[in-house]
């Protein structure tokens, strides 16, 4: 079984609206390809209705690559790379001569956002 969450995910919407559409917190991997292979009107026009900005991110540690998805927020910086916020400052990438580093925390549930600039 699938989770809403991992549905609205593939389906590239909001989490909001796939519990609006009546996609059950659990759908089987067949109902959801269904729903892929023929998408009810509603999915349709969502995905008519995109303004190019992603539903969905996927952040990734660069030290350990562990990943999660998230909606992104307005507040995120365009940061060089993220990490989990468990990791030492000697583990990260080196920073280029001349820029220096600003930390933003709370990106996504661990990850801490680097911009070196």
């Amino acid at each position: 079984m699938i989770s809403r969450r991992d549905a609205a995910i593939r389906l590239d919407i909001p989490l909001e609206m796939a519990g609006k559409h009546g996609i059950p917190k659990l759908v089987s991997p067949e109902e959801l390809a269904a729903l892929e292979a023929e998408p009810p009107a509603w999915l349709v026009q969502s995905r008519a209705n995109r303004t190019g900005k992603p539903v969905w991110a996927e952040l990734r540690c660069v030290v350990c690559r562990f990943s999660e998805m998230e909606r992104p927020k307005k507040w995120w910086p365009e940061w060089t790379f993220l990490a989990c916020d468990d990791h030492d400052a000697d583990e990260l990438p080196a920073r280029s001569d001349g820029t220096e580093r600003v930390a933003t925390y709370g990106v996504g549930s661990r990850f801490v956002a680097y911009v070196d600039a």
